[in-house]
């Protein structure tokens, strides 16, 4: 026995006694400077997270500085490839989400600020409602184990009044975080559409720029999920924290902070560890949601070009790029899966398993150790199966919490995804509206040839007649076309523009259409509103009546400010040889059919008028809308290639009896006779400008032919003669 009461340690046998008495007097020192320890703790914890901040700044900075290093050093070495962003959780992305913020809730007032503020209200009462009911559990289970049936049946009834207002809340907290969603996207939308549909924006970002491949996935696609996932993230946020200081003040009451303080040490370290193992989740959503885009677009391509594709039976080859598309973002796509699978296990284990056996151990405090704890505790303590149930539901609760905390850390890796491709869209957006255009050059001549061209920039006036004076005309990959472009029209002159294609005439078009920027030189224009282009394919409505057809882009308000009436659009029609489609069985499509529909009448009739009209008729119908708008200028890029020549008569003569000043191209020799101007391209940088005298170049042109003919002929006699003198 007496072997029994000593134990072995290194210093040699010790008895237990003296061993208890050691404990015990440690304890009792403890407890006596209890206040200066705990503060001493609470101290050095303020200055190790201090430091750690600090030093995650400095890491900060120093990435950022090194970041710009490379970017200066690209830049020098010529390097214009745009490469792939990485999205990290750092000083950019809290940037880029105030700037997101500030257009979702644009101010104290707004709908959205009212809603937040309603959806936190109700984050708070569900807190407290879940801490009523963790000392309800409490008494139920202590009334059922003390065999109270009185009292275990009247905590029944009670529990189940509370139930009332907490499914209420929890119904208003997704009520909330849905509407929240929506609204941020409303005002997301507003807000880019404004932006993206003004000042020719949606031209120039697909054409002058080539920093955003799919701006209709971002706009539709990304700003939802962005949207959605901000909201979610306030409540998977907000609530959790809120619950973890709640629910651990009423354990610490209960327990006491000592082992409040070891259990969150170590659920700090376990975290610490976590998060060094997380995967970039934030750069894997990035990447998926490109890939889908590029999937998407490659798909909108094959519709677009689906004649072109058919006539070159490319369809396996488009087969093959589609696939080796797919397969990338299904490739992706199950990394992604593998990665979360193995740090599902982790985190499951640890906020599940591992956490809630340090929980155990705390709601075992006040069972195994007698410390002093806060003066009210003493009810909890006199029934330890209740105080036992109230911490445990206390516990779960605050172990929820921070697991959410844990589990929100893909969210915000996830939102990271999406702001920065929400935010990169408005950057791009921004730089074009402020005349910064980024784009892969791949021009024929040297990059040094072209970068003082490029770089440069023309000045733009406005006035009434159209005048190019040294400006160059440069080409959507770099090449100069024209280095120095000069012509001058006035009011009621007709140009004919001829050229070779890719010679610079449609680069032309783009610069008096303010769609290109002027490289150089000085440029003299009227206003928008007074040059009117018609492309070789029209553009119509996809739905809407024949009367918004003609007025495009004005609306019928629009119209009557003008003087226009219906009976001058009839009569614009008429003549135009249209009255057949004022009254026409149109295509019902409003299911989704093909079907005839009933017959319509007048300018209210309303079909799908690009499948409906062919391509000379959707011609007729695009001067039609020239005639409405009679502008002082009209830019017709062979507008009238699948007319007859009797109908394009009739539309140039009565261009021109409209006093509309016409800048046609075409090689149709029968229109030369509607222009008194001609600029003709040799497509190697040559220019003329000059008087076009119809009739005489109609008489060059025919003795042109009649020469050539007979220098063809010429050939054949003199070969014949060879053979003949070979007999």
């Amino acid at each position: 026995m007496a072997a029994q009461s000593k134990l072995s340690l290194p210093g040699g046998l010790v008895s237990e006694g003296a061993l208890k008495k050691a404990v015990s007097d440690l304890t009792t020192l403890y407890l006596k400077h209890r206040t200066r320890i705990s503060r001493a703790i609470y101290i050095g914890l303020f200055v190790t997270l201090l430091n750690r901040l600090r030093n995650a700044i400095s890491e900060q900075r120093a990435a950022e500085q090194q970041r710009r290093t490379a970017a200066r050093n690209g830049e020098r070495e010529g390097n214009t490839s745009t490469g792939r962003k990485k999205v990290e959780l750092n000083r950019e992305f809290f940037r880029n989400l105030i700037r997101l913020l500030r257009i979702c809730i644009p101010g104290w007032k707004s709908k959205e600020l009212r809603l937040l503020v309603s959806h936190s209200v109700f984050l708070v009462l569900r807190t407290l409602i879940s801490l009523y009911v963790a000392e309800l559990d409490g008494r139920l289970v202590s009334a059922l184990v003390r065999g109270k049936g009185k009292d275990f049946i009247g905590g029944l009834l009670w529990w189940m009044v509370v139930a009332i207002p907490a499914t209420f809340t929890n119904s208003m907290l997704s009520y909330h975080q849905c509407k929240l969603a929506l609204q941020y996207r409303t005002r997301l939308t507003q807000h880019i559409h404004n932006k993206y549909l003004s000042n020719m924006t949606f031209y120039t970002l697909s054409a002058l720029d080539d920093r955003i491949k799919n701006a209709d996935q971002l706009v539709t696609v990304d700003v939802s999920k962005f949207s959605n996932s901000l909201a979610e993230l306030y409540g998977n946020l907000a609530k959790p924290i809120l619950d973890m200081v709640i629910y651990n003040y009423s354990l610490s009451r209960s327990v006491g902070g000592e082992g409040l303080f070891a259990m969150g040490l170590l659920v700090q370290l376990s975290a610490s560890v976590m998060r060094a193992l997380t995967p970039p989740f934030g750069k894997y959503v990035a990447d998926e949601a490109r890939l889908e885009g590029e999937f998407r677009f490659q798909h909108s391509r094959v519709i677009d070009y689906s004649e072109e594709i058919a006539l070159y039976h490319g369809h396996e080859a488009e087969k093959d790029a589609l696939d080796k598309n797919y397969f990338t973002l299904i490739k992706h796509v199950n990394r992604i899966l593998r990665r979360r699978f193995y740090h599902g296990i982790m985190e499951d284990f640890v906020i599940k398993y591992f956490w809630g056996a340090l929980g155990l151990m705390l709601c075992s405090i006040p069972v195994f150790f007698k410390l002093p704890v806060a003066k009210n505790a003493g009810t909890a303590a006199k029934n330890s199966t209740e105080a036992f149930v109230t911490n445990r539901r206390l516990l779960l609760s605050s172990s929820d919490a921070f697991g959410r905390l844990m589990f929100s850390y893909k969210e915000i890796s996830q939102l990271a995804g999406y702001t920065s491709r929400v935010s990169t869209l408005l950057s791009v957006i921004a730089d074009i509206q402020a005349g910064h255009f980024e784009k892969q050059l791949v021009s024929s001549a040297s990059v040094d040839a072209n970068a003082a061209v490029l770089a440069g920039r023309g000045t733009i006036t406005e006035g009434p007649d159209i005048m190019f004076k040294d400006v160059p005309i440069v080409s959507p990959n770099g090449d100069i076309l024209v280095s120095a472009l000069s012509f001058h029209i006035h009011p009621q002159d007709h140009l004919l523009i001829i050229g070779p294609n890719g010679c610079g005439k449609s680069s032309l078009f783009r610069i008096l259409g303010g769609l290109w920027p002027v490289y150089g030189g000085e440029v003299r224009k009227p206003s928008a509103e007074d040059i009117f282009y018609i492309p070789q394919r029209p553009y119509l409505l996809a739905h809407g009546s024949l009367r918004a057809q003609i007025i495009y882009p004005d609306t019928i308000a629009e119209m009557h400010e003008r003087g226009v009436t219906d009976t001058d659009l009839l009569e614009i029609l008429t003549s135009l040889e249209l009255e057949n489609l004022l009254s026409l069985p149109t295509k019902d499509i409003s299911a989704g059919g093909v079907n005839e529909g009933p017959m319509q009448s007048g300018l209210d009739t309303t079909a799908a008028w690009p499948d409906l009209l062919s391509t000379g008729t959707q011609q007729r119908l695009a001067a039609a809308r020239l005639f409405y708008h009679s502008p002082c200028y009209a830019i017709l890029d062979e507008c009238t290639s699948s007319l007859t020549p009797s109908i394009e008569a009739l539309i140039y003569t009565q261009a021109k009896a409209r006093n509309i000043s016409l800048l046609t191209v075409s090689h149709r020799k029968s229109l030369w006779q509607y222009h008194t101007r001609i600029l003709q391209f040799d497509g190697n940088g040559g220019v003329v400008f000059g008087v076009l005298d119809a009739e005489k170049r109609l008489k060059l042109e025919d003795e042109k032919e009649e020469i050539e003919e007979r220098l063809r002929g010429v050939e054949g006699v003199e070969k014949r003669i060879k053979e003949l003198e070979a007999v």
